[in-house]
């Protein structure tokens, strides 16, 4: 059973088979999963958190005891991912679905599909924080076996611990994977000298028919506001495309040349029509990911909260430090409303923003999302 929070759903620790990221993924691809667990008529909402509660030291930090079972990963303290990916699969079950696709993208998308068959490689952009929710779930397929180089983006944002573990998750694909930092540039020199190095069959093949030598082209695709075009003024040393903090600024295909052998191109960030995997969606939406005006701010603080405590790195006392107020249970709601007193004079909705800024600046430190898969 989920008990409701204030218009949360929050786990009993009873309930089992809980679909992963990665299951729901398939789900969406091939169908239903054969064995999901259900949901049973929302009962009465009251103020607890349902679940096996994190007993509580004296100055609100969570004790070594807890229902996530804390374990020790390369020298950094971790959780059960697992576990994290189901209740909050239950935390989102009863909110407003998380859905943004504004005519701009379906145009780009069919634009971009043409442009694919002309691109020898493409450079597949997304958040380091999130890199499962941040690939669109058709991506694949239109890539069919083009070479790609993976470049997860904001690497300042997630701790040596996760770098590693998603390194050597994609490196066990076959795929190739650069860390970056679109803002400060690091990592896009690597990235135009291995898209050079990838695509320098392309000029052996043009030579042996009799051809001229051409430019590389590289197409940058991704999600949207995950720093694709952040990415190619660094590599231009110039600002040849709009960027800024927020989904959307890019709406159309531009290609812009990087000397005299490679091409890139920038296009709008692509999303599904419609997305089915709303664990995925909510962490879109804390990210800064997708537009604002497709989610509740509220909701999605509260959940975030929620998450932050029971990641070991936070927890509730960095919670409680930084905005000076007690946080005497595991309920995101109530401390979103708790807050909105404190500094906002009730406005859940400025106190809700301030949580999402706080984390998309990292005032809580490193904090990934995710974790990849066992």
């Amino acid at each position: 059973m989920a008990v409701a929070v204030s218009g949360l759903w929050c786990t009993n620790p009873t309930i089992s088979r809980i679909p992963t990221l990665e299951s729901r993924r398939m789900s969406v691809r091939f169908g239903p999963l054969a064995s999901v667990a259900s949901l049973s008529s929302p009962p009465p909402t009251i103020q607890i958190v349902g679940g096996k509660a994190p007993s509580w030291s004296g100055d609100g930090g969570a004790s070594s005891s807890n229902s996530y079972g804390l374990v020790d990963v390369e020298g950094d303290e971790d959780i059960d991912w697992v576990k994290m990916e189901a209740d909050l699969y239950y935390w989102t079950k009863a909110l407003r679905p998380v859905q943004w696709y504004p005519g701009h993208i379906g145009k780009a998308e069919k634009e971009l599909k043409e442009q694919l068959k002309l691109m020898d490689v493409v450079i597949e952009v997304r958040d380091a924080r999130i890199p499962l929710s941040t690939t669109h779930p058709e991506m694949d397929s239109w890539l069919g076996n083009r070479r790609r180089i993976l470049v997860l983006n904001r690497e300042d944002m997630i701790s040596k611990a996760d770098r590693n573990a998603w390194a050597a998750y994609f490196s066990r694909q076959g795929m190739k994977v650069i860390f970056a930092n679109g803002k400060l540039g690091m990592g896009s020199t690597k990235l135009g000298r291995l898209a050079k190095d990838m695509a320098a069959n392309v000029n052996i093949k043009r030579r042996a028919k009799g051809l001229l030598p051409r430019a590389v082209r590289a197409g940058i695709v991704g999600y949207p506001n995950v720093g694709k075009s952040s990415l190619i003024n660094r590599l231009l040393k110039r600002r040849m495309c709009p960027a800024a903090p927020r989904p959307g600024i890019t709406r159309d295909l531009k290609w812009v040349r990087f000397g005299k052998d490679l091409e890139l191109l920038d296009s709008p960030g692509i999303l599904p029509m419609r997305i089915s995997d709303q664990t995925a969606a909510i962490k879109l939406a804390m990210c800064d990911d997708i537009g604002e005006r497709s989610y509740d701010v509220a909701d999605v603080a509260a959940v975030l909260v929620q998450m932050l405590i029971r990641i070991p790195s936070v927890g509730a006392k960095a919670l409680q430090d930084r905005y000076k107020i007690d946080n005497d249970c595991l309920c995101g709601k109530t401390f979103v409303q708790k807050l909105a007193l404190h500094l906002f004079s009730g406005d859940t909705h400025q106190a809700a923003f301030r949580i999402l800024a706080d984390f998309r600046k990292g005032k809580f430190g490193w904090v990934a999302l995710e974790r990849p898969p066992r």
